[in-house]
Protein backbone atom coordinates (compact mmCIF):
# COMPACT_ATOMS: atom_id res chain seq x y z
CA UNK A 1 0.00 0.00 0.00
CA UNK A 2 2.86 2.60 1.08
CA UNK A 3 4.19 1.76 -2.69
CA UNK A 4 1.13 2.40 -4.14
CA UNK A 5 0.61 5.77 -2.70
CA UNK A 6 4.62 6.74 -3.44
CA UNK A 7 3.70 5.79 -7.39
CA UNK A 8 0.53 7.69 -6.92
CA UNK A 9 2.06 10.77 -6.03
CA UNK A 10 4.94 10.20 -8.56
CA UNK A 11 2.44 9.89 -11.20
CA UNK A 12 0.59 12.81 -10.14
CA UNK A 13 3.48 15.03 -10.22
CA UNK A 14 4.91 14.02 -12.74
CA UNK A 15 1.89 15.06 -15.18
CA UNK A 16 1.52 18.15 -13.10
CA UNK A 17 5.34 18.67 -14.52
CA UNK A 18 4.55 17.43 -17.98
CA UNK A 19 1.26 20.45 -17.87
CA UNK A 20 3.14 23.17 -16.48
CA UNK A 21 5.09 25.11 -20.00
CA UNK A 22 8.69 25.69 -19.20
CA UNK A 23 9.16 29.61 -20.32
CA UNK A 24 11.50 29.00 -23.28
CA UNK A 25 8.47 26.68 -25.00
CA UNK A 26 7.03 30.28 -25.36
CA UNK A 27 8.62 33.31 -24.46
CA UNK A 28 11.82 34.56 -25.17
CA UNK A 29 13.53 38.02 -23.95
CA UNK A 30 13.56 41.14 -25.90
CA UNK A 31 16.58 43.06 -23.56
CA UNK A 32 18.09 43.14 -20.53
CA UNK A 33 19.30 39.97 -21.07
CA UNK A 34 22.15 40.65 -18.44
CA UNK A 35 19.45 41.06 -15.69
CA UNK A 36 17.39 37.99 -16.63
CA UNK A 37 17.67 34.96 -14.14
CA UNK A 38 16.45 31.14 -13.85
CA UNK A 39 16.50 30.10 -10.70
CA UNK A 40 16.03 26.81 -8.96
CA UNK A 41 17.30 23.04 -9.45
CA UNK A 42 15.02 22.79 -12.76
CA UNK A 43 15.55 25.87 -14.70
CA UNK A 44 13.03 27.57 -16.57
CA UNK A 45 9.65 27.03 -14.54
CA UNK A 46 10.86 30.41 -12.95
CA UNK A 47 12.08 33.68 -14.82
CA UNK A 48 13.30 36.46 -12.77
CA UNK A 49 14.08 40.52 -14.03
CA UNK A 50 15.72 42.60 -13.03
CA UNK A 51 16.39 46.56 -13.35
CA UNK A 52 19.82 48.63 -12.74
CA UNK A 53 20.39 51.81 -13.63
CA UNK A 54 21.59 50.97 -16.85
CA UNK A 55 19.07 49.17 -18.09
CA UNK A 56 15.28 47.28 -17.30
CA UNK A 57 14.81 43.64 -18.76
CA UNK A 58 11.86 41.85 -20.44
CA UNK A 59 10.65 39.29 -22.52
CA UNK A 60 7.36 38.82 -25.12
CA UNK A 61 5.65 35.50 -26.45
CA UNK A 62 7.16 34.14 -29.23
CA UNK A 63 3.53 33.98 -31.00
CA UNK A 64 0.61 36.54 -30.86
CA UNK A 65 -3.17 35.25 -29.96
CA UNK A 66 -6.62 36.14 -30.71
CA UNK A 67 -8.84 35.79 -28.00
CA UNK A 68 -8.59 33.89 -25.14
CA UNK A 69 -7.85 33.46 -21.36
CA UNK A 70 -4.11 34.27 -20.36
CA UNK A 71 -2.25 34.31 -16.85
CA UNK A 72 1.00 34.36 -15.56
CA UNK A 73 1.66 34.62 -12.05
CA UNK A 74 4.21 37.27 -10.65
CA UNK A 75 5.59 38.12 -7.37
CA UNK A 76 6.94 41.91 -7.30
CA UNK A 77 9.81 43.39 -6.22
CA UNK A 78 10.25 43.59 -2.31
CA UNK A 79 11.26 46.47 -0.06
CA UNK A 80 11.64 50.16 -1.71
CA UNK A 81 10.43 49.79 -5.20
CA UNK A 82 9.83 53.60 -5.46
CA UNK A 83 9.75 54.59 -9.65
CA UNK A 84 10.11 50.82 -10.85
CA UNK A 85 6.85 49.80 -13.09
CA UNK A 86 6.52 45.62 -13.52
CA UNK A 87 4.05 45.10 -16.51
CA UNK A 88 2.47 42.26 -17.82
CA UNK A 89 0.58 43.13 -20.88
CA UNK A 90 -0.61 42.29 -24.31
CA UNK A 91 0.20 44.48 -27.59
CA UNK A 92 -0.23 43.90 -31.44
CA UNK A 93 2.04 45.32 -33.83
CA UNK A 94 -0.46 47.68 -36.09
CA UNK A 95 0.43 51.31 -36.50
CA UNK A 96 -2.94 51.66 -34.98
CA UNK A 97 -2.73 49.40 -32.51
CA UNK A 98 -4.39 47.32 -29.84
CA UNK A 99 -2.95 46.95 -25.81
CA UNK A 100 -4.59 45.37 -22.45
CA UNK A 101 -2.14 46.16 -19.56
CA UNK A 102 -1.17 45.59 -16.10
CA UNK A 103 1.47 47.71 -14.66
CA UNK A 104 2.49 47.26 -11.11
CA UNK A 105 3.92 51.00 -10.15
CA UNK A 106 6.79 50.57 -7.00
CA UNK A 107 6.33 52.24 -4.04
CA UNK A 108 8.33 53.58 -0.70
CA UNK A 109 8.53 51.12 2.01
CA UNK A 110 5.55 50.30 3.78
CA UNK A 111 3.52 51.99 1.15
CA UNK A 112 1.08 49.85 -1.08
CA UNK A 113 1.86 48.74 -4.50
CA UNK A 114 -0.78 50.71 -7.22
CA UNK A 115 -1.93 48.14 -10.01
CA UNK A 116 -2.56 50.25 -13.34
CA UNK A 117 -4.86 48.60 -16.10
CA UNK A 118 -5.44 50.20 -19.48
CA UNK A 119 -6.92 49.50 -22.78
CA UNK A 120 -6.03 50.23 -26.39
CA UNK A 121 -8.23 50.21 -29.44
CA UNK A 122 -7.09 50.86 -32.47
CA UNK A 123 -4.04 53.14 -31.11
CA UNK A 124 -5.74 55.28 -28.73
CA UNK A 125 -5.68 54.68 -25.03
CA UNK A 126 -6.04 57.18 -22.19
CA UNK A 127 -8.50 54.69 -20.43
CA UNK A 128 -6.42 54.39 -17.28
CA UNK A 129 -7.57 52.77 -13.82
CA UNK A 130 -5.86 52.39 -10.65
CA UNK A 131 -6.32 49.94 -7.75
CA UNK A 132 -4.52 49.38 -4.63
CA UNK A 133 -4.47 45.34 -4.11
CA UNK A 134 -6.28 43.60 -1.12
CA UNK A 135 -2.28 41.63 -0.06
CA UNK A 136 0.89 42.27 -0.25
CA UNK A 137 1.78 41.48 -3.81
CA UNK A 138 5.87 40.85 -2.63
CA UNK A 139 5.09 38.38 -0.28
CA UNK A 140 3.67 35.38 -2.73
CA UNK A 141 3.22 34.79 -5.84
CA UNK A 142 -0.57 35.92 -7.50
CA UNK A 143 -2.45 35.25 -10.80
CA UNK A 144 -3.08 38.14 -13.11
CA UNK A 145 -5.13 36.68 -15.97
CA UNK A 146 -6.89 38.33 -19.08
CA UNK A 147 -10.21 36.71 -20.40
CA UNK A 148 -10.59 38.31 -24.29
CA UNK A 149 -13.31 37.19 -26.06
CA UNK A 150 -16.28 38.45 -28.54
CA UNK A 151 -18.43 40.10 -25.88
CA UNK A 152 -15.80 41.70 -22.95
CA UNK A 153 -12.39 41.41 -22.10
CA UNK A 154 -12.00 40.50 -18.05
CA UNK A 155 -8.97 41.94 -16.31
CA UNK A 156 -8.76 39.47 -12.90
CA UNK A 157 -6.46 39.21 -10.07
CA UNK A 158 -6.03 35.81 -8.10
CA UNK A 159 -9.67 35.27 -10.12
CA UNK A 160 -11.00 38.37 -9.30
CA UNK A 161 -12.33 40.61 -11.76
CA UNK A 162 -11.03 43.67 -10.90
CA UNK A 163 -11.94 45.35 -14.29
CA UNK A 164 -13.97 44.97 -17.58
CA UNK A 165 -14.18 46.45 -20.84
CA UNK A 166 -17.42 45.66 -22.97
CA UNK A 167 -17.54 45.74 -26.65
CA UNK A 168 -19.11 49.29 -27.21
CA UNK A 169 -19.06 49.45 -31.33
CA UNK A 170 -22.71 50.83 -31.39
CA UNK A 171 -21.08 53.50 -29.22
CA UNK A 172 -18.58 54.48 -31.73
CA UNK A 173 -15.53 52.54 -29.87
CA UNK A 174 -13.27 50.01 -31.85
CA UNK A 175 -13.14 46.92 -30.26
CA UNK A 176 -10.18 44.26 -30.30
CA UNK A 177 -11.60 41.98 -32.98
CA UNK A 178 -9.33 41.34 -35.23
CA UNK A 179 -5.58 42.04 -34.22
CA UNK A 180 -3.75 39.68 -32.93
CA UNK A 181 -1.44 40.07 -29.64
CA UNK A 182 1.74 39.64 -28.03
CA UNK A 183 1.93 38.68 -24.57
CA UNK A 184 4.94 41.22 -23.17
CA UNK A 185 6.32 41.40 -19.49
CA UNK A 186 8.95 43.92 -18.16
CA UNK A 187 10.51 45.93 -15.17
CA UNK A 188 11.72 49.17 -16.31
CA UNK A 189 12.45 52.46 -14.52
CA UNK A 190 9.73 54.91 -14.80
CA UNK A 191 10.42 56.84 -11.61
CA UNK A 192 9.64 60.48 -13.44
CA UNK A 193 6.05 59.64 -13.06
CA UNK A 194 5.11 56.33 -11.05
CA UNK A 195 5.63 56.76 -7.67
CA UNK A 196 3.31 59.97 -6.49
CA UNK A 197 3.66 62.08 -9.62
CA UNK A 198 7.28 61.46 -9.40
CA UNK A 199 8.15 62.81 -6.38
CA UNK A 200 9.77 59.70 -5.17
CA UNK A 201 12.82 58.72 -6.97
CA UNK A 202 13.99 55.61 -7.40
CA UNK A 203 16.88 54.27 -5.03
CA UNK A 204 19.29 52.62 -6.71
CA UNK A 205 21.60 51.66 -3.87
CA UNK A 206 18.67 49.09 -3.44
CA UNK A 207 19.56 47.60 -7.25
CA UNK A 208 18.70 45.30 -8.48
CA UNK A 209 15.18 45.21 -8.25
CA UNK A 210 13.68 41.56 -9.41
CA UNK A 211 10.51 40.64 -10.03
CA UNK A 212 9.69 36.79 -10.71
CA UNK A 213 7.13 35.47 -13.29
CA UNK A 214 5.81 31.83 -13.19
CA UNK A 215 3.39 29.11 -14.20
CA UNK A 216 2.79 31.09 -18.05
CA UNK A 217 -0.72 30.43 -18.74
CA UNK A 218 -1.63 30.37 -22.68
CA UNK A 219 -3.08 26.74 -23.34
CA UNK A 220 -6.69 28.51 -23.77
CA UNK A 221 -6.16 30.58 -26.50
CA UNK A 222 -5.31 30.91 -29.56
CA UNK A 223 -2.14 31.46 -30.93
CA UNK A 224 -1.11 32.38 -34.61
CA UNK A 225 2.19 31.63 -36.31
CA UNK A 226 4.48 34.78 -37.34
CA UNK A 227 3.01 35.99 -40.84
CA UNK A 228 -0.29 34.16 -40.16
CA UNK A 229 -2.60 34.72 -42.97
CA UNK A 230 -6.45 35.49 -43.21
CA UNK A 231 -7.17 31.33 -42.93
CA UNK A 232 -5.11 31.38 -39.18
CA UNK A 233 -7.91 34.33 -37.94
CA UNK A 234 -10.69 32.42 -39.23
CA UNK A 235 -9.33 29.40 -37.88
CA UNK A 236 -9.10 31.81 -34.33
CA UNK A 237 -12.97 32.68 -34.91
CA UNK A 238 -13.76 29.21 -34.96
CA UNK A 239 -12.13 28.45 -31.89
CA UNK A 240 -13.31 31.29 -30.34
CA UNK A 241 -17.09 30.01 -30.73
CA UNK A 242 -15.94 26.74 -29.62
CA UNK A 243 -13.93 27.20 -26.51
CA UNK A 244 -15.21 28.05 -22.79
CA UNK A 245 -13.65 31.22 -23.09
CA UNK A 246 -16.23 32.59 -26.21
CA UNK A 247 -19.18 30.59 -24.63
CA UNK A 248 -21.31 31.73 -21.13
CA UNK A 249 -20.74 32.26 -19.04
CA UNK A 250 -18.16 33.92 -20.27
CA UNK A 251 -19.88 36.54 -22.63
CA UNK A 252 -21.29 38.40 -19.63
CA UNK A 253 -20.36 38.94 -15.75
CA UNK A 254 -22.10 36.99 -12.96
CA UNK A 255 -23.74 38.23 -10.20
CA UNK A 256 -20.80 37.55 -7.99
CA UNK A 257 -18.45 39.53 -10.29
CA UNK A 258 -20.32 42.23 -10.31
CA UNK A 259 -20.44 42.29 -6.27
CA UNK A 260 -16.70 42.15 -6.35
CA UNK A 261 -15.96 45.02 -9.04
CA UNK A 262 -18.52 47.08 -6.87
CA UNK A 263 -16.42 46.03 -4.05
CA UNK A 264 -13.17 47.06 -6.13
CA UNK A 265 -15.04 50.26 -6.90
CA UNK A 266 -16.15 51.39 -3.65
CA UNK A 267 -13.24 50.49 -1.73
CA UNK A 268 -9.79 50.36 -3.58
CA UNK A 269 -10.22 52.36 -6.75
CA UNK A 270 -8.07 55.56 -6.34
CA UNK A 271 -7.92 56.80 -9.69
CA UNK A 272 -10.50 56.26 -12.93
CA UNK A 273 -10.48 57.89 -16.01
CA UNK A 274 -14.13 57.99 -16.60
CA UNK A 275 -14.58 60.24 -13.55
CA UNK A 276 -11.17 62.59 -14.01
CA UNK A 277 -13.81 65.51 -14.86
CA UNK A 278 -10.46 67.49 -16.02
CA UNK A 279 -9.56 65.08 -18.60
CA UNK A 280 -13.12 64.56 -19.76
CA UNK A 281 -14.47 68.10 -19.81
CA UNK A 282 -17.47 67.08 -17.15
CA UNK A 283 -18.52 64.36 -20.43
CA UNK A 284 -17.27 60.88 -19.38
CA UNK A 285 -16.37 58.23 -22.48
CA UNK A 286 -19.54 56.74 -24.24
CA UNK A 287 -18.19 53.17 -22.78
CA UNK A 288 -18.06 54.37 -19.23
CA UNK A 289 -21.36 53.23 -18.50
CA UNK A 290 -21.28 50.16 -19.84
CA UNK A 291 -18.06 49.26 -18.02
CA UNK A 292 -18.61 49.65 -14.28
CA UNK A 293 -21.61 48.13 -12.22
CA UNK A 294 -23.90 51.49 -10.98
CA UNK A 295 -22.92 52.50 -7.54
CA UNK A 296 -22.29 55.91 -5.55
CA UNK A 297 -18.19 56.91 -5.38
CA UNK A 298 -16.93 58.06 -2.30
CA UNK A 299 -16.24 61.88 -2.45
CA UNK A 300 -12.73 60.97 -1.82
CA UNK A 301 -12.73 59.81 -5.18
CA UNK A 302 -15.18 61.29 -7.38
CA UNK A 303 -13.60 65.01 -6.00
CA UNK A 304 -10.01 63.88 -6.02
CA UNK A 305 -7.48 66.30 -8.39
CA UNK A 306 -5.28 65.21 -11.23
CA UNK A 307 -1.84 66.36 -10.51
CA UNK A 308 0.61 64.33 -13.01
CA UNK A 309 -0.29 62.80 -16.29
CA UNK A 310 -4.12 63.58 -15.98
CA UNK A 311 -4.17 61.09 -12.82
CA UNK A 312 -5.12 61.13 -9.33
CA UNK A 313 -2.15 61.20 -6.87
CA UNK A 314 -4.42 60.53 -3.43
CA UNK A 315 -2.35 59.91 -0.70
CA UNK A 316 -4.80 57.21 0.88
CA UNK A 317 -4.78 54.49 2.82
CA UNK A 318 -6.71 51.68 1.01
CA UNK A 319 -9.24 50.80 2.82
CA UNK A 320 -8.87 46.94 2.99
CA UNK A 321 -11.56 44.80 2.74
CA UNK A 322 -9.79 41.76 2.22
CA UNK A 323 -12.22 39.66 4.34
CA UNK A 324 -14.87 40.18 1.51
CA UNK A 325 -12.26 39.62 -1.29
CA UNK A 326 -11.20 36.41 0.24
CA UNK A 327 -14.17 34.16 1.33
Amino acid sequence: MKLFFSLLWFTAVFITRLQAAKFWDDFYVTYGNENVKYPGSDPGYIVQLGLTNRSGSGFRSKLPFLYGELSMKVKLVEGNSAGTVTSFYMASIFKNWCELDFEFLGNVSGQPYILQTNVFSEGVGNREQRIYLWFDPTADYHTYSILWNQALIMFKVDNRVIRVFHKATDLGIPYLDYQPMYIYSSIWNGESWATRGGRDKTDWTKQPFVASYTEFNVSSACSLKDGYVTEDLHACYKMLYQSSYGQPPNLALSQSQIDHLKLIQKDFLIYDYCRDTKRTKNVPPPECSRNWPSITLSSAITAASTESHGFSVLDLSPKLSRDRLTV
